[in-house]
């Protein structure tokens, strides 16, 4: 086995030095070289590059995977239009949109250590994107105080509010 060797043009010419890959220190040799030569000064051997390019594929598989997912629930117009609180923030409440109200409230419960967030009211509407829009509106021409989806007002005016939008489903 012939080992690669790199002649230094700079200070002594003529002296050779062999190299390791950056990412295993392998000695590089003729036959697992190839691929790193390709790289600029970025010496890796063949096992390191294919490691790395199978490492990379996953990574675009995975956010081709998680786009595929988002693009299937963004084209769902159905779901529901819910009510969420916290007792944490007393008065408040949260008023989201989900194609399943009580899996959302879950994903909720993650985020807190306390485990305390309670889903408070949902209703199914043919449109909920739509729905929600129209339902932020009304709560903020009120003048409710409010912060992006979370809003301080009665339980029982918010869903009032849900309850007298039009619903064709």
């Amino acid at each position: 086995m012939v080992h690669w060797t790199e002649t230094i043009k700079s200070g002594r010419t003529g002296v050779k030095h062999t190299k390791n890959c950056n990412h295993c220190n392998v000695l590089l040799t003729e036959e697992n070289f190839y691929a790193s030569n390709l790289k600029k000064c970025n010496y890796i051997c063949n096992a390191c590059d294919t490691i790395k390019n199978r490492k990379n594929k996953l990574k675009r598989l995975a956010a081709s995977i998680g786009q595929a997912v988002y693009n299937k629930y963004d084209k769902v117009k159905r779901g529901h239009i819910y009510v969420v609180s916290n007792p944490a923030w007393e008065g408040w409440y949260k008023v989201g949109m989900a194609v399943d109200a009580e899996d959302r409230c879950r994903t909720y419960q993650t985020s807190s250590p306390l485990r305390d967030f309670k889903l408070e009211y949902s209703e199914f509407f043919a449109d909920r994107k739509e729905t929600e829009k129209l339902v932020h509106n009304k709560l903020t021409a009120i003048g409710c105080d409010n912060r992006g989806e979370w809003f301080k007002l009665s339980l029982n005016k918010i869903k009032t509010i849900i309850k007298d939008m039009p619903n064709e489903s």
